[in-house]
């Protein structure tokens, strides 16, 4: 609140004059006081009613916070009346209020120096010692101010904030004792006085402290429970869970107390007892999302990779998430956090929508968006994956990962030109991350080999191969698609051989290389590869390769059966059915 300091005399005259008209007019006065004795007793009444003029003025501008012009106007009142304490006070606080500390300093000592029965002198004195941190001088000002003006306990509070500042804890408690002499019981005062015994490890006076503020009022369950957290730290685990029920024996439902104590129960081992009253403290809906989620995250920590070689711990958390969501079904975290656990319990489905669900009822946030899309990805939801990436690009559009999956899904739907545009511009935002920009190159060397632009795409495949020389994605397409454009056959042959001795088991990569072997006319080597894999495999266009391999051996027959299985498999070229018909290789 801004004080307004006023002598109590009016006027109407403006003495905003020029210096021209002020110097003729203290000639003038000068002529007329030799000829009048009465003259000067009148000058000083104008002074003096000017600088009130001046004052009121400095006030009016302090109120609508325009200090410059309440400093001019305070300082044109200090000009002609510098021993006033309340304009000493003004100007200090304008000062101050405009951050000019310093400045402030020597109006506020004067003003009180002026007037020492003024508390309000004293306060800003104070403050501004504080604020410069000048907290010795400070405690100084308030210690006169309580000591020698009547009615003035109210800022021993402050005092006792100095005295705590500053580390002097027995003055602090000295002082919180003169309080309660003049106050009585006041609860902020027992828990800064406990707080006090805490630092100085004096746990006997801090649990007595504990035990007045229970006494104070029987029916209030935080007490309890602040004397349980103090037991608790202290090792005496037996007594804050005595302490914790006794809070619960005045509310049984307080989820505060729920949490602390299976918190306890762990600690004492009982593993089954807590996990019960964890999960009464997460059905409540009174317990603060945040608190829950807090919790749920420290869970998360603690499972192994992979979640299920602790199944016991996953289920808990598994089923708090639960528990969380039931009793905060419109807290866009309560559905991340789920999503969060379901995703590391391998229960894709249930995470992605859930995490639907938090960026629907809140989209800000990136790291879950970001999850979203891998899982739309990772699911093969194609539409999902673009509809998602698109609005996450309309609220990140910097955030290059939204463009590669948003690439990626142009790509898994066949528009090659606009998976093209996406990961072009995605690559460009992620020129300082190197993997990202591998993740990219792999992304655009499948698209331009859609598009026929073959030059970009194998310059892409090799940028890959330079960062990582075998990255098994780019070694089967770039080597596969080499095969299908009978280009630079010997170079598809090294790759695909360096990425079967990678992963010599793998049916995919070893179809690859047989094929290759196969456009190489390596009819042979290629059969042993297809050979190994046919039988069991489900795929129909390795199947299909297979036979069009033993066609080129002259196995006909055989060629044809595989052909027909093939056809039952799916997965086959549009020539299959001529094959069968023709019995001929079409290619």
């Amino acid at each position: 609140m801004i004080a307004v300091f006023c002598w109590g005399l009016s006027t109407q005259q403006s003495y905003g004059q020029s210096k021209r008209q002020r110097k003729k007019a203290e000639k003038a006065a000068k002529v007329e006081s030799a000829e009048n004795p009465t003259e000067p007793l009148l000058a000083d009444a104008r002074q003096k009613e000017a600088g009130e003029s001046f004052f009121v003025d400095g006030v009016k501008f302090l109120m609508l916070e325009q200090y410059d012009k309440a400093l001019e106007r305070f300082q044109r009142s200090y000009a002609l009346t510098p021993g006033n304490a309340a304009l000493n006070y003004k100007l200090a606080e304008t000062h101050m209020l405009a951050g000019r500390l310093t400045e402030a300093l020597p109006f506020a000592q004067a003003a009180v120096t002026l007037d020492a029965a003024n508390p309000y002198y004293y306060l800003l004195l104070a403050q501004l010692y504080t604020g410069g941190q000048r907290y010795d001088e400070a405690i100084k000002v308030l210690m006169k101010l309580t000591k020698d003006i009547p009615d003035t306990e109210q800022y021993l509070f402050n005092l006792a904030d100095l005295y705590l500042a500053k580390n002097k804890f027995d003055d602090a408690l000295k002082t919180y004792d003169k309080i309660e002499k003049k106050y009585g019981f006041i609860e902020e005062v027992s828990f800064k006085k406990q707080q006090i015994y805490l630092k100085q490890n004096n746990l006997e006076k801090a649990l007595k402290e504990g035990e007045t503020l229970i006494a104070s009022d029987p029916t209030e369950v935080r007490y309890p429970l602040a004397q349980a957290e103090v037991l608790a730290n202290n090792k005496k685990i037996d007594q804050a869970v005595q302490m914790v029920n006794k809070a619960l024996s005045i509310d049984q439902n307080n989820a505060q107390a729920r949490l602390m104590l299976a918190e306890l129960l762990r600690q004492k081992g009982q593993l089954n007892e807590a996990v019960t009253e964890l999960q009464t403290a997460f059905g409540n809906p009174d317990l603060d999302i945040d608190a829950k989620v807090k919790i749920l995250i420290e869970y998360i920590r603690q499972l192994p990779q992979p979640a299920s070689k602790n199944q016991t711990l996953l289920n808990t958390t598994l089923n708090l998430a639960e528990q969380t969501l039931k009793a905060h079904p419109q807290e866009a975290k309560a559905y991340a956090v789920a999503g969060d656990v379901q995703n590391l319990a391998n229960k894709k489905t249930e995470a992605r929508n859930n995490y639907i669900k938090a960026v629907q009822l809140d989209n800000s946030h990136f790291s879950i968006w970001n999850q979203l899309v891998a899982l739309d990805a990772e699911l093969n939801q194609t539409d999902s994956l673009l509809a998602h990436t698109e609005k996450a690009l309309e609220l990140f559009p910097n955030q290059a990962v939204f463009w590669f999956y948003n690439g990626t899904s142009y790509l898994f739907k066949k528009n090659y030109s606009r998976a093209v545009k996406s990961l072009e511009y995605g690559k460009k935002l992620s020129l300082d991350k190197p993997e990202l920009v591998m993740q990219f190159n792999m992304r655009l060397g499948d698209s331009y080999n859609s598009l026929k632009e073959y030059t970009k795409s194998d310059e892409a495949y090799e940028a890959v191969l330079v960062q990582d020389p075998n990255n098994p994605q780019v070694l089967n397409n770039y080597s596969y698609f080499l095969s299908l454009r009978n280009q630079d056959l010997a170079k598809a042959k090294s790759l695909s051989s360096k990425l079967i001795n990678l992963f010599p088991n793998e049916e995919t990569y070893l179809d690859t290389h047989a094929w290759v072997l196969y456009k190489l006319k390596e009819y042979p080597q290629a059969l042993k590869f297809f050979e190994k894999i046919a039988a069991t495999t489900k795929n129909g266009t390795i199947v299909e390769h297979y036979g069009d391999v033993l066609f080129q051996l002259g196995q006909k027959d055989k060629a044809v059966q595989q052909w027909q299985r093939a056809k039952s498999l799916g997965e086959y070229s549009s020539f299959i059915d001529k094959k069968i018909k023709d019995q001929k290789l079409y290619e």
